[in-house]
């Protein structure tokens, strides 16, 4: 994994679910790398993945799980917290893609980053945008 990268939502959610264990496996695995190496995520990750692990996923969290994951993984990974720019370049990248503003701050936030890879399984795998920014799903 060349340069920075940056892992969306669903790689952190993927990482609990015992449903299919070669996504969890890939899940744990991106995440175990991006600790130890040049992997990070956005404060809007690590939000999103709070309301799911409290009550989304199929076994959910304890506030005391959380709070020990956030210690762990979350926190050191997250290397962006809002700002009115950022706000403005999602808008930039819901106007030229056409996705989502959710999706749009994650690809914005990614860019801001300076990565070269963000991995997601919700949106254009290999789809090269501004700044060299690609789109990879690791579950294909």
């Amino acid at each position: 994994m060349p340069g920075r990268y940056f892992l969306d939502t669903n790689i952190l959610v993927y990482s609990f679910d015992k449903s299919d264990p070669r996504k969890q496996a890939l899940a744990q695995d991106l995440i175990r790398s991006a600790l130890a190496n040049d992997g990070c995520l956005s404060w809007q990750v690590v939000q999103e993945f709070c309301n799911v692990a409290l009550g989304k996923m199929k076994v959910a969290f304890s506030a005391d799980q959380l709070e020990s994951y956030q210690k762990l993984v979350l926190v050191p990974l997250c290397r962006l917290y809002p700002d009115a720019r950022l706000f403005g370049e999602a808008l930039q990248v819901a106007r030229a893609t056409g996705y989502s503003w959710y999706d749009s701050l994650v690809i914005a936030s990614a860019q801001r980053l300076g990565c070269a890879t963000l991995y997601s399984e919700d949106l254009q795998h290999g789809q090269v945008l501004a700044g060299g920014l690609e789109i990879r799903n690791p579950f294909l």
